[in-house]
């Protein structure tokens, strides 16, 4: 933990084009939204209309926030951008998106979703393992929804294909509020990937 709070100006949220299955879903995105206003942090986001991206993007709006949504043209043209953002980028592809939401954010989130959501948190916190930055990463364990993704870190762990290190760049918390102060603390390490080789 660093003695000065992080500067989180914007944080990217990862989150799922449906609502899933339980209210708690949508509430959690609503109360991330509002929170991340309350701080003044803006969303960046996948530009989405429908699901949890339409809802934690409209949380913010309703709060008076800021909203970033980065979309593909070809899920532009299916209707599925939120046409309500202050700021939407058209951008030609999906690598073209997440390059370009990890280059606006100074910290990621997942919240529940699907593959789209598993990827593109893994990808970026992958990159963080490669040392080439040093964001926080955190996940919004709604009803659960994370503890079998966590429990599989941890035996990676254990089975020596994550360095205990590169576990600890990401959090977990059931609340959003209490996820954001501790990706506000966090001070993520700042360590070689490579396991000693003569130990593989």
């Amino acid at each position: 933990m660093s003695d000065q709070p992080r500067k989180i100006k914007r944080v990217c949220v990862y989150c799922g084009s449906n609502a899933g299955s339980r209210p708690e879903y949508v509430q959690a995105a609503q109360a991330m939204g509002a929170a991340l206003a309350r701080r003044g942090m803006e969303l960046v986001y996948g530009g989405g209309r429908v699901g949890l991206m339409g809802t934690i993007a409209d949380a913010v709006l309703a709060e008076k926030g800021m909203v970033i949504g980065v979309i593909p043209e070809a899920l532009m043209t299916k209707e599925v951008g939120h046409r309500g953002l202050p700021d939407l980028r058209v951008v030609g592809s999906m690598h073209e998106r997440k390059a370009l939401m990890v280059e606006l954010s100074d910290a990621f989130i997942a919240m529940p979703g699907g593959f789209g959501t598993m990827e593109e948190f893994c990808e970026v916190l992958t990159w963080a393992q490669l040392g080439l930055h040093r964001k926080p990463h955190g996940l919004l364990n709604v009803a659960g929804f994370y503890d079998s993704l966590l429990a599989f870190f941890d035996h990676a762990v254990r089975e020596r294909f994550i360095r205990q290190a590169h576990r600890s760049l990401v959090v977990a918390e059931t609340d959003a509020e209490r996820l954001l102060d501790l990706m506000v603390a966090l001070e993520p390490p700042n360590l070689d990937k490579w396991i000693d080789l003569g130990k593989t």
